[in-house]
């Protein structure tokens, strides 16, 4: 299991899609398993943020399931603060190959961000929202490190595949492409020639 963080803009989400599609993983990001049990959209419309206790419940459960199925997870967004973070490290900590921090300057993130054009992306307001997480992040990586789980750095500056290629070094050394995910890439690349 692998966990990625990193600030609004890294890139995170889709290196995780990229991984987990690539060595036969399951992407889970943390919004996207709340938006999809439909149980907490007035809480995730309103900007709010869904209970702890109710996140760890889902997720732990969604993760379980996966790894019944024999398949490994590739965690987006999970944990989010320090609650999380400790039942993470509780029930996870022997699961957890390492947690990677995509690093990327807050400038270029800015200019990220800024170019989405959403109303709500001023500068003000991301450089706030920078703040809330980060102070976050230090605290979950305190919580995981002291479980004894590898936290690294990874520079997320550059095109998307030279980012893959450093995370693929550092999280996927020597290890080739699962069977199912070689089957589904050939599988799709026919469907293309057709």
């Amino acid at each position: 299991m692998v966990i990625l963080f990193g600030l609004a803009g890294s890139g995170k989400s889709t290196q995780g899609q990229i991984l987990a599609e690539k060595y036969g993983l399951e992407w889970l990001s943390v919004g996207q398993v709340l938006r999809d049990t439909g149980k907490f959209d007035k809480i995730l419309e309103k900007g709010e943020l869904v209970p702890d206790e109710k996140v760890v419940e889902i997720m732990g459960e969604k993760i379980r399931e996966i790894r019944k199925g024999g398949k490994d997870v590739i965690l987006d967004g999970f944990p989010r603060d320090i609650w999380q973070a400790k039942w993470v490290a509780k029930h996870l900590a022997g699961d957890i190959q390492k947690a990677v921090v995509l690093d990327v300057p807050k400038d270029e993130l800015l200019v990220r961000i800024m170019a989405r054009g959403r109303e709500d992306d001023t500068r003000e307001a991301i450089e706030k929202r920078f703040e809330i997480v980060e102070k976050n992040l230090n605290g979950i990586l305190r919580e995981l490190r002291n479980k004894k789980i590898v936290v690294v750095k990874v520079s997320g500056l550059g095109e998307i595949p030279q980012v893959t290629r450093r995370l693929e070094r550092e999280l996927f050394k020597g290890k080739t492409q699962t069977r199912s995910a070689q089957r589904s890439k050939t599988m799709r690349s026919r469907t293309r020639q057709k």
